[in-house]
């Protein structure tokens, strides 16, 4: 490793010291509010304030079946290390002190053909992947992998989210009391959308451990499409990310809703424009410069005004978005001319196929049907 603030890529034997190759950066103390998304930061910042949280669920470990899938992982995968997937054992070292993560966590290799890497634990995060995600992505896709699960690892999301889960569980079994579904959904939706802005964090850190942009990309774009490279283009699968915000009407962005609620990650093609925005900005720009926020820090992160940005980061999508709900919704909250008078038809066209014919603006609505139609 060098003492230059920088990592690199591969390694080279010299003497009895395996010096990298590539240089790329490194993040001495950093804190994990350098890369987490807004509305992720908030919450975790939050929760680190409440002395005494974690500690408390960690003791009830034993309530939660991790011993058992740490036995299970040790018994029935191959355990990451010199003598065994040396190469993935590198990436896990590398990514670690690119993100200053001092305790470097085990890393198995589970046999599974579903692509899949998992990062989990209350005592001590594991990062499981499975071999099907090994056999579909080159190196510097893997090692961006490998930093995304040393990313939920370094913002404590192990623990955090066995929490939330662990809470979850209580609280199903509280479900009988009236209107108790309607809170359990309200809990699992907002846990949901953390977990899934949590994924974007973790995204990010991905792409400091690997420094390569266009390797992140690619690695998304092979867990949408498979192992087709040449068959498939990074610009064209941004540009599907566009054409999904902005297509259809208000039926469509009410789909899209539906379809994201049940689950825990973005879409793909969301999640690699997302991460193609976050890499354009001025915030990783900064961070990439070597300014950002250390750890020793973390104690004194103010909760409110964590709760400042994540609210100007969801004002912010609004206001850019092209969905065409958030369109709406934008216009309402800038008071847009004349959007008073006309947002019934507006909210009618953008409903049209749920609704039937639409009357006409101006005058009174005719009983007569349209040609073509019978009454």
């Amino acid at each position: 490793m060098s003492d230059d603030g920088h990592e690199h890529k591969g390694h080279e034997e010299t003497g009895h010291e395996r010096v990298p190759g590539r240089r790329r950066r490194r993040f001495p103390g950093i804190s994990s509010r350098a890369y987490e998304h807004p509305a992720d930061r908030s919450a975790l910042v939050a929760l680190r304030k409440l002395s005494g949280f974690d500690t408390v669920f960690k003791a009830l470990s034993g309530l939660l079946p991790e011993r058992s899938l740490r036995l299970l992982f040790l018994s029935d995968s191959v355990r990451v290390s010199d003598q065994q997937f040396s190469h993935l054992h590198d990436m896990l070292r590398d990514a670690c002190h690119i993100l200053d993560l001092e305790k470097v966590p085990p890393m198995y290799v589970a046999q599974d053909p579903q692509p899949n890497a998992m990062c989990i634990g209350l005592d001590e995060p594991i990062i499981v992947v499975t071999t099907g995600l090994v056999e579909l992505l080159d190196e510097e896709e893997m090692r961006a992998v490998v930093g995304h699960e040393v990313g939920h690892a370094l913002s404590g999301h192990a623990v955090y989210r066995t929490i939330l889960l662990f809470l979850t569980n209580i609280a199903l079994k509280v479900a009988w009391i009236p209107l108790g579904n309607l809170a359990i959904m309200a809990i699992v939706t907002a846990l949901r959308e953390w977990f899934r802005k949590s994924e974007l964090s973790a995204d990010r850190a991905g792409l400091l451990a690997g420094q390569d942009l266009r390797a992140s990309m690619r690695g998304l774009m092979k867990i949408a499409g498979g192992n087709h490279l040449h068959e498939m283009n990074v610009d064209a699968f941004l540009q599907q990310a566009e054409e999904y915000e902005a297509a259809g009407d208000l039926r469509d962005s009410v789909l899209k809703i539906l379809n994201l609620l049940p689950r825990s990650h973005p879409f793909t093609t969301v999640r690699a424009a997302e991460l193609k925005k976050w890499s354009e900005s001025r915030d990783y720009q900064r961070l990439m410069d070597g300014h950002y926020p250390r750890r020793s820090g973390d104690k004194d992160a103010s909760v409110s005004d964590s709760f400042r940005e994540s609210a100007a980061s969801y004002t912010e999508d609004v206001k850019t978005s092209k969905d065409p709900l958030m369109k709406l919704v934008s216009d309402l909250a800038g008071g847009a001319g004349g959007l008073a008078g006309d947002l019934g038809g507006r909210v009618r066209r953008g409903f049209g196929g749920f609704t039937g014919p639409t009357p006409p603006k101006d005058g009174p609505a005719s009983d007569t049907p349209p040609p073509g139609e019978n009454g």
